[in-house]
């Protein structure tokens, strides 16, 4: 891989839902799960679990977070010449 290619690696796990789930279950799943990893007990178990650390965010910043990684390995791909088989 190309040394200069900016890139990083992190541990990612999202919770998703399907596509038709109305906002307000979004947003109250959003609130809820983000209680949840805010909590000081969860932190340490997370850290416990191998060195994880909970990411609490927005539907909107996972969204941005997903673009800007995409467009990331889209530029490591295009550097490293990289094809499908």
């Amino acid at each position: 891989m190309p040394r200069n290619c900016g890139t990083s690696f992190a541990k990612l796990a999202i919770t998703r839902a399907p596509g038709n789930t109305p906002p307000e279950i979004i947003d109250k799943l959003n609130k809820e799960i983000n209680a949840g990893l805010a909590d000081a007990k969860m932190k340490a178990r997370f850290a416990e679990a191998g060195g994880y650390t909970p990411w609490v965010s927005s539907p909107a910043e996972l969204r941005k977070f997903i673009l800007n990684d995409v467009e990331k390995w889209r530029k490591v791909i295009r550097v490293a010449n990289i094809s499908a088989l």
